[in-house]
């Protein structure tokens, strides 16, 4: 049974909250970690589907609790049933529609998690990793005649969604749309990005040219097979069980949209954080094979690029030693686990080199792990492989944040340097 509660004084559910810098808002949850890592908020501000009955949530601002809650799936759920994953509530249309298996309990979530990581073979994977580093050079190739460029349009955005057309099999002729809709799936509540429409008819309209693209796609690949992913997602099979043409739509979006923006995000942070602390940038430099692999988890954690996810108590329990009543919803605030003082040394210094780095950057682990994380360290790893070496001198202006509580987002963030031949 729902208790009335206090809510904290601490702010963190408005907009006003959510459209400050980062820095700004870490100072928010550094004081919740210290005095109550687990503390009650009145419902987050949203223009979406406003909720008069809804009682709050409860923040999880440490470490250990975001991990706990994340693999303690039989107690929280994510399902659908239980009004899903977002900080505020998402109509129900939305959460089938788009988030596909981040909005799923098992015993389905398991049965399509499997299916989809069956399509994920060596051979498959392997030809991934080469379109990365094929796509990574070409982009640099294509920016290092022009001296000074938006990092996030012309770099950071254009990779990821390269990988995933070439991979899925989107048409050339689709993909700056497809691009678009995917985008705007999360920027629905960013007043600049949204300017005199409504957030909810920004929201329905590219999750329906998102599906619009899938639909026609999976059609076409059940009478015309090719090597790309949306036809091995039609053809899969496993214990006797297909995916539905709604339920690869589904996947579709929740590609276009996490696919995009973990690489997109990361990698604009880390630009910026690579001009702050020039000695890790130097250090990379002198030893790009033997750093970057602890890099690309420094780059995670310093970028948190999905800042939340929401989960619903099945039953009473506790987690930090605070009772949580059943039907009361917990929110994981991946950021703000990623700067524990309590897990981190020195959570504010980026650190190339450290280790453990037990980021919560893809998730705290549990079955909703993130899936593509290894798709994700691929791209980093190609893009600032060419990026460090083929611009050297490239210099980072200051950066234009996305207003939002879920995408740790930058939308613009100008950077110049000497311009070079394309293949230079």
């Amino acid at each position: 049974m729902l208790t009335t509660r206090t809510f904290d004084p601490l702010d963190i559910s408005s907009h006003s909250f959510w459209a400050q810098d980062p820095a700004a808002r870490d100072e928010v949850f550094a004081r919740l970690r210290a005095e109550r890592p687990v503390s009650w908020h009145r419902p987050a501000e949203t223009d979406l589907m406003p909720n008069s009955a809804d009682p709050g949530f409860w923040a999880l601002t440490r470490h250990a609790d975001i991990v706990a809650a994340s693999r303690n799936s039989e107690v929280f759920a994510s399902g659908q049933e239980f009004g899903g994953v977002m900080l505020e509530d998402v109509p129900a249309e939305v959460l089938e529609a788009a988030h596909s298996i981040l909005a799923m309990d098992a015993p389905r979530h398991a049965k399509q998690r499997k299916l989809i990581s069956s399509v994920f073979t060596p051979r498959r994977v392997a030809r991934i990793e080469e379109q990365i580093r094929d796509q990574a050079r070409l982009i640099v190739d294509a920016v290092a005649p022009l001296g000074e460029i938006d990092f996030v349009e012309q770099v950071a955005a254009r990779l990821p969604m390269w990988t995933i057309s070439e991979m899925i099999g989107i048409p050339e002729a689709d993909r700056d749309r497809v691009t678009a809709a995917a985008g705007a799936m999360v920027s629905w509540n960013d007043p600049d990005f949204v300017g005199d429409g409504e957030p909810i008819g920004v929201l329905f309209n590219a999750l329906t040219t998102l599906h619009a693209a899938a639909s026609e796609l999976v059609a076409q690949r059940r009478t015309e097979p090719a090597d790309d992913l949306i036809t091995a997602l039609a053809q899969a099979e496993l214990d006797g069980e297909r995916l539905t043409d709604a339920e690869i739509a589904a996947f579709f979006v929740l590609l276009c949209v996490a696919g995009n923006d973990t690489t997109r995000q990361t990698a604009s942070h880390t630009i910026k954080a690579l001009r702050d602390f020039p000695e890790q940038r130097a250090a990379l430099l002198a030893d790009y094979d033997g750093l970057i692999g602890t890099a690309v988890e420094e780059f995670v954690r310093w970028a948190s690029p999905v800042m939340t996810f929401r989960r619903t108590a099945r039953i009473d329990t506790e987690i930090g030693g605070q009772p949580i009543a059943a039907g009361e919803k917990i929110v994981m605030f991946y950021r703000s686990g990623n700067q524990d003082e309590l897990v981190f040394d020195a959570p504010g210094r980026f650190d190339i080199a450290r280790k453990p780095n037990n980021h919560v950057g893809f998730g705290g682990g549990g079955p909703h792990f993130c899936l593509g994380s290894h798709l994700a360290r691929m791209q980093l790893k190609a893009l600032f492989r060419e990026l460090l070496f083929r611009l050297p001198d490239l210099r980072v202006g200051e950066p234009e944040y996305l207003a939002g509580n879920f995408i740790n987002g930058i939308k613009r963030l100008p950077v110049s340097f000497t311009p070079r031949p394309s293949g230079g």
